[in-house]
């Protein structure tokens, strides 16, 4: 975060903080988050879905505000591998967030999140990522 971090606008705001948990300070106040390849309680609460997640990712994003995800599954990773019928697009309706997009995200998509640990998995070269565009509703 600390390299990302120096190149961010000054209005960028960084949270370590559980997605069932986040800060009540921030609710309504977002225009737009971003998820780069997610693992453990994310990850599930993403495909699962969690409802817990969903309402936290929905409450802190402004009316029409979008939640874009980069997902991985693969099968050594004791998962099932994503595909078109992963998302339960009702479920994120009932969490207050409308599915806008879900494919294979395009290599330069995946490149262009300039993230460390889309390098090391190799992502989009050895294993499929997925991107996930919601929008509060």
């Amino acid at each position: 975060m600390r390299r990302v971090s120096r190149r961010a606008p000054a209005n960028a705001l960084f949270v370590v903080a559980a997605a069932e948990a986040l800060p009540a300070e921030l609710d309504g106040t977002i225009s737009g988050v971003s998820i780069y390849l997610p693992w453990g309680s994310l990850l599930r609460g993403l495909v699962g879905p969690s409802p817990v997640v969903l309402r936290g990712i929905a409450r802190l994003l402004r009316p029409g505000g979008a939640a874009i995800a980069l997902l991985s599954i693969a099968e050594r990773d004791g998962g099932e591998p994503l595909g078109p019928r992963s998302i339960d697009r009702a479920a994120y309706v009932a969490g207050g967030l409308e599915v806008v997009d879900w494919r294979p995200a395009m290599p330069e998509e995946v490149a262009a999140a300039d993230s460390s640990w889309a390098k090391r998995l190799q992502a989009s070269s050895r294993r499929s990522v997925w991107i996930l565009v919601t929008e509060r509703r």
